[in-house]
């Protein structure tokens, strides 16, 4: 096999989630796609989406309720049409998944921040079941062809994104690392949908999996595109906290149906932090778990449900009591200790109502994109909702665009070129920047922030990056690097755009500024700018 292999498509899909599958399958309708993803097919965020995706479907709910739901969770920093559009268009993406064979269980569940009964779920294990269906569609479609432990490393722009501002810019395709091999191949394509997820990974306690490194993030800055609202991280607040157990997320809905916090003495203290209680939104729970964990030095609390009939419990959430049963935990006789950990990035590329960006036939699909829906704090089970009701937008907008592939190697940069790099022999320096980056950022930039630590996080970043850099130029890059110089970008992200907003908003607290400013703003961050800058939005 050539060195330099092309491989040719119509559409080009990075991304293996709802996001991405679902847009996989509506435009083998109307051509040929390459799907990369860069481990197993099922293992995405959404596929561990526990709780359902939210949708006003009884008639006890309402579109204006759910709308207003969801900007109050946002601390009214969405963008309200954009609100309207996904909730409104929540009943044709239940319609389509149906279609597809997604099952449903009939009694709708109840999550924090909303008013209504309104999650459609598969008992405790909904993302399995989407993905499942989903991925069973796509293996067996003929016009799609899926490329498994392939890592985008960069995208294929039309002129070199240093000279030239995004709006004039076009996207060919992008360089795919092939894991297995080593290689670096192209990919070129009319059209390229960005549907590669978050960036959990950044953070040292996470509920994602291994492969959310923040790579569209990383992608996004390097091509010139703006990021919206990084600093905006949702810290779910019930992981399993266990020495053996990573990255498992106890579901909201859970709370939902009851399940109550504890500390270690037995005592509850969520009504000390809202009226709500355990129902209030994320940030606030978050943020109540770690402030008591602050004042009594515990690692962890309790969340109790075990007061629930055995039978209701088991029927209700069968993976999580069978899950935790291997932790000799039985969540139907003691309680769960658990932790806050990241949980889902409220900010990303900037996109249109579309998931169109800047750049010519370049989209950006689910949690790697800012849409405007989520504001500075999502609502439980927005983001299944989110992701598919924007990937049948940018269908219905491809549709109507011509589709072009770049067939004839003209410019030189379509091929990837390894000018001197050899074979690196200090992978050591992946491994310990890797912890060291995951820890500064738990540490520095986690849920409760000061302009302090966020200053000595820059200055550590800093450092880290350009042992990146030099790192980068000198050594054949391989899928731990990669993922390694994405999560060094996407914290600096974070960094940035933290130290530009000066409140406490949502899922951002800053104890230097801890009420939040009449005006609102959003926050952008560029390459071309050293810093972030914040433009006023009014909804």
């Amino acid at each position: 096999m050539s060195e330099n292999k092309i491989y040719y498509s119509d559409f080009l899909v990075i991304g293996s989630g709802i996001g991405g599958l679902l847009i996989s399958l509506k435009l083998s309708e109307i051509g040929k796609v390459n799907l990369v993803t860069k481990d197993r097919i099922d293992l995405s965020n959404s596929y561990y989406a526990q709780g359902g995706i939210a949708s006003v479907y009884s008639d006890e709910d309402s579109f204006e309720d759910h709308i207003a739901d969801t900007i109050k969770a946002g601390d009214y920093l969405c963008d309200r049409k954009i609100v309207e559009i996904t909730t409104r268009s929540g009943p044709i993406v239940i319609s389509e998944l149906l279609k597809l064979g997604v099952r449903f269980d009939k009694k709708l569940g109840l999550e924090g921040g909303h008013s209504h009964r309104r999650i459609l779920h598969r008992y405790d294990y909904t993302g399995k079941e989407i993905i499942t269906t989903l991925i069973k569609h796509v293996v067996n479609n003929k016009n799609i062809k899926v490329f498994e432990y392939h890592q985008v490393v960069d995208l294929i722009l039309k002129y070199h994104p240093v000279h030239t501002k995004p709006e004039n810019n076009k996207v060919l395709g992008a360089y795919v690392l092939d894991v297995k091999k080593n290689k670096i191949y192209s990919f070129l394509s009319g059209i390229c949908i960005i549907a590669s997820g978050g960036g959990g990974k950044v953070y040292l306690y996470t509920s994602n999996p291994h492969s959310a490194t923040g790579d569209g993030y990383a992608i996004g800055y390097k091509t010139g595109l703006n990021l919206i609202n990084m600093e905006f991280i949702q810290f779910h607040p019930t992981c399993l906290y266990h020495p053996e157990a990573q990255n498992f997320l106890i579901s909201e809905a859970m709370r939902g149906e009851g399940a109550v916090l504890k500390l270690k003495n037995g005592k509850r203290f969520m009504h000390k932090y809202s009226k709500m209680g355990e129902l209030a939104p994320r940030d606030i729970v978050s943020r109540a778990i770690a402030n008591e964990m602050k004042k009594t030095g515990d690692d962890f609390v309790y969340l109790d449900i075990s007061f629930k009939p055995a039978s209701f419990i088991k029927k209700r959430f069968p993976y999580i009591y069978k899950k935790c049963l291997r932790y000799q935990i039985d969540i139907t006789k003691q309680p769960i200790p658990v932790v806050p950990a990241a949980h889902f990035f409220c900010g990303g590329i900037e996109v249109d109502e579309f998931s169109k960006t800047a750049i010519d036939n370049l989209y950006a699909v689910g949690e790697v994109s800012h849409t405007g829906l989520h504001g500075a704090n999502r609502l439980a089970s927005n983001s299944l909702l989110e992701a598919s009701v924007f990937a049948l937008r940018a269908y219905s907008s491809i549709k109507e665009s011509k589709i072009e592939v770049p067939r004839k190697i003209r410019e030189k940069h379509i091929l990837w070129d390894y000018y001197d790099t050899k074979k690196s022999r200090e992978d050591i320096i992946i491994s310990q920047n890797w912890n060291e980056i995951r820890t500064l950022m738990i540490n520095y930039v986690g849920i409760v922030r000061s302009r302090e630590r966020l200053k000595k996080a820059y200055k550590k970043m800093s450092l880290i990056l350009e042992e990146i850099d030099y790192y980068y130029r000198r050594y054949k890059p391989n899928r731990d690097f990669i993922e390694l110089r994405n999560i060094a970008f996407t914290g600096m992200l974070i960094i940035k755009s933290s130290l530009s907003r000066k409140e406490s908003r949502g899922s951002f607290y800053l104890e230097d500024h801890p009420y939040k400013l009449p005006r609102r703003t959003w926050t952008f961050i560029n390459r071309y700018t050293e810093d972030a800058y914040q433009k006023a939005y009014e909804r």
